[in-house]
């Protein structure tokens, strides 16, 4: 339940704390296989977090996908396309670029994030993680085609 009440603070919606228990459950299972663990509930909380910032990226990227709707209902009216439709096919082309970003190394991931998400350029994003500019373009490359490789699969 404490872990539950963390990820509920964290993301504000029962259903996201409640899936964000689960998959922190089966990372911490995951992690627990591997390693041996000094600190179980250090490390659960810290997987607990991660997961919740993925949960709210993930959510801020469908925000910013569908935050001209109202524009789409428009063309969708005039060019006499079941709106409905359209939206479904969206949502889940949306789902899968979703996991195609989250299933990225962490580091890889959140350049990308800061690249295409957050409108950083690419020095700026190299001075806040302090990394090299070309090190920024690396991770960027590698998750485009990542995520390019992911989405030719559907």
């Amino acid at each position: 339940m404490r872990l539950q009440r963390f990820l509920l603070r964290m993301l504000g919606n029962p259903t996201d704390a409640a899936d964000a228990t689960q998959e922190t459950y089966l990372r911490m299972l995951s992690a627990l296989s591997r390693t041996g663990v000094e600190h179980p509930t250090a490390l659960l909380f810290r997987i607990a977090h991660n997961v919740a910032l993925r949960t709210r990226n993930r959510h801020r990227l469908e925000r910013r996908l569908f935050a001209d709707e109202g524009e789409a209902d428009l063309v969708d009216i005039v060019d006499g396309m079941a709106l409905p439709e359209r939206q479904a096919i969206a949502r889940q082309e949306l789902r899968r670029l979703a996991a195609a970003v989250d299933a990225l190394p962490p580091r890889c991931r959140e350049v990308f994030l800061l690249s295409r998400f957050e409108g950083l350029a690419n020095g700026e994003i190299a001075v806040r993680l302090g990394v090299s500019r070309n090190m920024v373009e690396k991770h960027i490359i590698k998750a485009l085609l990542h995520c390019r490789r992911r989405l030719e699969h559907f």
